[in-house]
């Protein structure tokens, strides 16, 4: 790289400029090594995985070996050293500029053809701009104050009473604090019930977020993977069993409040009463609710069953970039004072106590949430559900009426349906895929209007790509029959 460096050094900044910005493609997908699978066992078990290749489309739609753990420079935008005479000639910043005013416009442009993935990109903060001169940073416990006096504490705790008045838990009786994602809330939620009962299996269905295999394999933890339904819900019957085979060892759970795929809820409830027929009583299990999406949105759903802890749960997680429309990951995280015990050490050099799993937090996203919160309040959330559900089944049955096979499940707005056949197509849409199945998550920011190019995009490229005679996806194994009419359930 120094070598690089060097030579990079040796052109004159106009013709760097040239050459950089025909590189510049912000735009090109950077592929994300697939998921590793998590079968029965230790996460010991699952070492030799890491050393899997995996086949990855490349922007040229063909296939390309990777090898994960590598570095694979995919794009790049070189970070170079500035001339000695850029405080006199401007160069380097004209051209800085001129990088970020075309990456801007890059995202202005992706932006509108954005429906693969939860996250809610409208919002407005332009209010909040005056604060980010400042390097807020939230050290250690939310509620007590350390000696770094530049944080966002006042709105950090007011953003988790909110929560916590939200899921029926009284202000003594929980902890929390706002993460720096989903992944960091469930990380948080699965350690804290393995130090509830350190000898404890996790269950998780094997359609729950990734994030949670990965907390398997990092705390070094026994984890079953259940049977999910065609609904993408947790299969209580195979819970049951798995159970009843270690009814020696506390189980420690996580109940998925929206699948990743298919948005499916489990049935909370459901998995309670399995826990207690099995003979678990309350002091033998833990039970963490992944609410990445849905846990903002089910509360103002009619129909749906309650996540609260009146009910005898650990700990809930929500992110904060998705429903409520963040413009930084982040999340919440919520679980009950007596088993952070379990976790807070003191820590002189911060004159604070901490449980959390970062050190220094983003003091900025406080404040993004706090300002959501205040301006759209219950009401406005609950027209916002109302607004995704409705939209979410219109996209339903136009793909329907257009021959597609489709599902959405009854408490989400992730619209399920047949994979397009090129790849271009996907990455056009931003779709997320897996196996012959794609999904578009309606969220506030995705208008009819939207919608309705993309089904008009969807309808004709189909024209082209099965005009040979071939034929779409059968879809019911990934889908139901009663949701797949491919030519042979139509």
């Amino acid at each position: 790289m120094v070598g690089a460096l060097e030579s990079d050094q040796s052109f004159p900044m106009a013709e760097k400029f040239d050459i950089l910005s025909e590189g510049f493609d912000p735009t090109a997908v950077v592929p994300e090594p697939l998921p590793l699978p998590v079968t029965n066992g230790t996460a010991a078990d699952h070492e030799e995985e890491n050393l899997k290749k995996t086949k990855v489309i490349n922007g040229g739609g063909g296939e390309r070996e990777m090898v994960l753990g590598r570095n694979v420079h995919t794009t790049c935008l070189a970070v170079t050293e500035p001339e000695s005479n850029d405080e006199f000639t401007g160069d380097k910043e004209a051209y800085m500029a001129s990088v970020l005013a075309r990456y801007r416009k890059t995202l202005v442009e992706r932006t509108k053809y954005h429906l693969g993935y939860p996250y809610n990109l409208d919002f407005d903060y332009g209010a909040l701009g005056q604060l980010q001169h400042f390097s807020i940073n939230n050290l250690g416990d939310p509620f007590i104050e350390s000696n770094y006096g530049v944080h966002s504490r006042p709105f950090e705790v007011g953003v988790l009473d909110w929560f916590a008045r939200l899921w029926e838990i009284e202000r003594d009786d929980y902890w929390g604090y706002i993460t720096n994602c989903g992944t960091e809330g469930n990380l948080h939620g699965i350690l804290v019930g393995r130090e509830v009962f350190p000898d404890g299996i996790l269950y998780a269905s094997s359609e729950s977020h990734y994030s949670v295999f990965k907390a398997a394999r990092m705390y070094r933890m026994e984890c079953e993977k259940v049977d999910t339904l065609i609904s993408g819900e947790i299969d209580c019957d195979d819970f049951r069993r798995k159970l009843l085979a270690n009814k020696d060892k506390p189980a420690i759970l996580n109940v998925n409040i929206g699948t990743t795929v298919k948005g499916a809820v489990d049935d909370l409830d459901l998995v309670i009463k399995t826990l207690e027929e099995c003979g678990f009583s309350h002091d033998r299990f833990y039970i963490h609710c992944d609410g990445a999406l849905f846990g903002l949105m089910m509360p103002f759903v009619k129909r749906a069953p309650k996540v609260t802890f009146n009910k005898p749960i650990g700990s809930v997680s929500v992110s904060g970039h998705k429903f409520v429309g963040c413009p930084m990951p982040c999340g919440v995280q919520i679980t009950r004072m007596k088993h952070i015990k379990f976790l807070s050490n003191n820590v002189e050099y911060l004159a604070s106590r901490d449980a959390t799993i970062m050190g220094s937090r983003n003091g900025h996203a406080p404040l993004f949430l706090w300002y959501t919160l205040n301006r759209k309040g219950y009401k406005g959330f609950q027209k916002e559900v109302q607004k995704c559900l409705r939209n979410a089944h219109y996209l339903k049955d136009r793909l329907r009426e257009a021959g597609i096979s489709a599902m959405l499940n009854e408490l989400s707005s992730t619209v399920v349906f047949e994979r397009p056949k090129e790849e271009e197509f996907v990455r056009r849409w931003q779709l997320a895929c897996q196996g012959d199945i794609a999904h578009v998550v309606v969220m506030p920011s995705v208008t009819v209007e939207k919608l309705d190019h993309f089904l008009k995009d969807l309808v004709e490229h189909r024209l082209v790509w099965y005009e040979d005679g071939s034929q779409p996806p059968c879809l019911v194994k990934d889908v139901g029959i009663n949701n797949c009419i491919c030519p042979a359930h139509k």
